[in-house]
């Protein structure tokens, strides 16, 4: 499986090379007023996907961390229950429960 992800990313990267190969072309972007910038088209495609991503990345990376926050609050509610329920030293432990079975006792 390791290698399959390494096989993806490493054709990823050939495309995003190639793309960048035959796109090297310089843009001219009016910011405001009289302010001109020459930016090389790969370079503004790829920031502007990254300006798209990071809000959407931050945001699942916040709800991962809540999500774990919770997960781990409950299990240790849980383990608190199961603290409360265990029987004191002087008590005898209570038996397990009957587990039915098919056939009743003393018949086959």
């Amino acid at each position: 499986m390791q290698f399959l992800k390494t096989l993806l990313w490493f054709l990823v990267a050939v495309v995003v090379a190639l793309f960048i190969h035959g796109n090297w072309t310089t843009v001219r972007l009016q910011l405001w007023a009289d302010l001109v910038a020459d930016v090389n088209l790969p370079l503004l495609l790829i920031a502007t996907f990254l300006a798209g991503l990071m809000p959407m990345l931050l945001w699942h990376h916040a709800v991962r961390w809540r999500m774990r926050q919770r997960l781990n609050s409950a299990e240790r509610a849980i383990a608190d229950l199961r603290g409360a329920m265990l029987p004191t030293s002087g008590e005898p432990a209570p038996p397990p429960a009957a587990i039915p079975s098919a056939v009743p006792p003393g018949g086959a």
